[in-house]
């Protein structure tokens, strides 16, 4: 249980940090002549990582079954903490380019360093393992299952969007 607590703690501050971030960038390309794409969709990401971590606490400590750690346990902690680092290295590689929107400065270049030069979307890469991982570290397997069905279908829409604006960027 300790685990658990302390990592929904680390989600949510992790999350409401990005959250900042994401606004502070927001205002920077916005003000600097950014136009946002894919606006009609966005409130369904955010409704589907709300539930998300609702369901997490919710799924856990209403569940009747006892909650011990065993070896594949603890290899999906050690890939939720690999994915953190991926997690910064990408945030920082797109600098005040990044936030949770798509919102891109007309004529700018796309980003082509780092880890853009192999994956187009490292970060949606990095939020699929996390959804279907951080559940499994606690055996919440219908979580994991649910989520990320839900958001594939999302993200099936999103790098559309995302593909479709990023075509004007050279």
């Amino acid at each position: 249980m300790t685990l658990f607590i302390i990592l929904y703690i680390f989600l949510i501050v992790q999350r409401l940090t990005e959250l900042f971030i994401s606004k502070r960038n927001e205002n920077y390309l916005l003000n600097n002549g950014g136009v946002e794409f894919g606006k009609s969709h966005y409130k369904y990401i955010v409704i589907m990582h709300a539930l998300f971590l609702i369901s997490l606490p919710v799924d856990f400590f209403l569940s009747d079954k006892e909650f011990v750690l065993h070896t594949i346990n603890y290899l999906f902690l050690v890939i939720f903490i690999i994915l953190q680092f991926f997690r910064v290295y990408v945030l920082s590689t797109l600098g005040k380019f990044w936030n949770t929107r798509i919102i891109l400065i007309p004529g700018s270049k796309r980003v082509k360093k780092g880890i853009y030069k192999i994956i187009n979307h490292p970060n949606y890469v990095i939020v699929i393992c996390e959804i279907f991982v951080i559940p499994m570290i606690f055996n919440l397997y219908l979580i994991a299952i649910v989520f990320t069905v839900l958001n594939a279908i999302i993200l099936t829409v999103r790098i559309k969007e995302e593909n479709k604006a990023l075509k004007n960027l050279i």
